[in-house]
């Protein structure tokens, strides 16, 4: 096992580059299965759970290839349509296959899935979207199967815009007969990313971005080559790094558009941010950031996924901030290992009070889950002393070597194993 070892202390500055969404990455991977040959998918971060999608393609006899900045799906014979248990269950994102295998094979059988331990996350949007395009679902001993002769286009009402659900139902209704029309859609840029490789696929799908889907389905789909949008979620986490440390950072290759909400409440606390015509944001803070109130919603509201960083932001505030967490139920456990680190956090239900504290110290805290290890961090980044960061192969889920890009901003941190860490004390 590998811990972050971290002093605090230094300003952020220079120039980082952001790498490709993990979050559009996974579901184009899998959409790979819908056609038959090969497609090349640019920009794709090397992380763990990128490397568990690519298993569980492999699993179902597609051949997969990775080099520096690409991931090349060759999917003309597919032998399986029941991707292994131990993958499934390793992260979430692979129930994503569920719509393409059932879309083309016309049968999938797949475990309940896993990942992290933020909520239920249920995923009863998924079936019950596929049911209304047809599909003949069971459950049991932790086993869902589906199965259509050809699934029929349909409309579908979301109770809730769902990214991976509104993901899943699209992936299935490219290859639908008719049209399907997804209301209450998801509008995250994930979700367009998608909808642009479909597209290049052959597929017919429409309005993508807003919450009405319209998806002719055709009758099959070719390969393509697709490039990876910038991660939005790396980008603001960055962009609170530096203004955490009080630094001065040039963040290359982001859309500015899809930074939004991460700007607006980081000028709210004072920060100065700067959006440039050459695809980068210059992030600059020489004080103390001020408290804001922030409340997570769906896309184009504040991201669930920076919750947790923004929280080690107002940690350090000069007044006291709200944050409240509308889309998991269980997202604040990083709160018992920042109040170890000196914040000062009450919790009440879905809800967040953090007072400012003039600084935090180092500790020895463990990353629950993929964010809050990112949050955890940036709390070492400006604590007092040495933080100690262990679990962080959930940081390694979203984030490619997090630790040498933040070396390369300034920062003093490390990767080393728990023995060497022990060694060092």
């Amino acid at each position: 096992m590998e811990v972050l070892i971290i002093r605090g202390g230094t300003p952020l500055g220079g120039e980082v580059r952001v790498g490709g969404a993990k979050n559009a990455s996974l579901p184009i991977i899998a959409a790979s299965l819908l056609a038959p040959g090969s497609s090349s998918i640019e920009d794709v971060p090397h992380l763990r759970d990128v490397d568990t999608m690519c298993g569980v393609l492999s699993s179902l006899g597609a051949t997969v290839s990775r080099s520096p900045s690409a991931v090349s799906v060759d999917a003309s014979d597919i032998s399986s349509v029941e991707p292994p248990y131990e993958l499934v269950r390793a992260m979430r994102a692979s129930f994503l296959v569920m719509g393409p295998l059932l879309a083309r094979m016309g049968r999938v059988r797949v475990s309940l899935p896993g990942g992290c331990a933020i909520g239920s996350r249920p995923i009863d949007l998924h079936l019950k979207g596929l049911a209304a395009l047809g599909a003949e679902i069971d459950m049991g001993y932790g086993q869902i199967e589906a199965r259509a002769t050809r699934l029929a286009g349909a409309r579908v009402y979301m109770d809730f815009p769902s990214v991976g659900a509104t993901e899943n139902i699209m992936m299935a209704a490219v290859l639908a007969s008719g049209m399907t029309l997804i209301e209450n859609a998801a509008q995250e840029p994930e979700v367009v990313d998608l909808a642009n490789f479909l597209n290049s696929m052959g597929a017919r799908v429409r309005g993508a971005g807003t919450n009405v889907l319209r998806i002719e389905g055709v009758t099959e789909l070719s390969p393509a080559c697709h490039m990876v949008i910038p991660d939005r979620i790396e980008a603001g986490t960055l962009m609170v790094a530096a203004a955490m440390t009080r630094g001065c950072l040039v963040i290359d290759n982001v859309v500015a558009e899809h930074l939004k909400p991460i700007t607006a409440k980081l000028r709210e606390a004072g920060v100065s941010v700067e959006e440039r015509d050459d695809g980068s944001i210059y992030v600059e803070m020489h004080q103390r950031p001020a408290g804001v109130d922030i409340k997570t919603m769906p896309y184009p509201g504040f991201p669930t996924d920076l919750q947790a960083q923004f929280m080690a932001l107002t940690s350090i505030s000069s007044g006291s901030s709200v944050i409240t967490e509308t889309v998991f139920e269980n997202r604040f456990m990083h709160v018992s290992e920042l109040a170890r680190m000196g914040a000062s956090i009450k919790i009440d239900g879905r809800a967040a009070m953090i007072e400012g504290q003039p600084s935090l110290s180092g500790a020895q805290v463990r990353c629950t889950d993929l964010r809050a290890g990112a949050a955890l961090v940036l709390a070492g980044l400006v604590a007092s002393g040495e933080t100690v960061v262990s679990d962080v192969y959930h940081v390694d889920r979203g984030y490619e070597r997090l630790e040498e890009k933040l070396a390369r901003a300034g920062a003093d941190i490390r990767r080393v194993t728990e023995s060497e860490a022990e060694q060092a004390v």
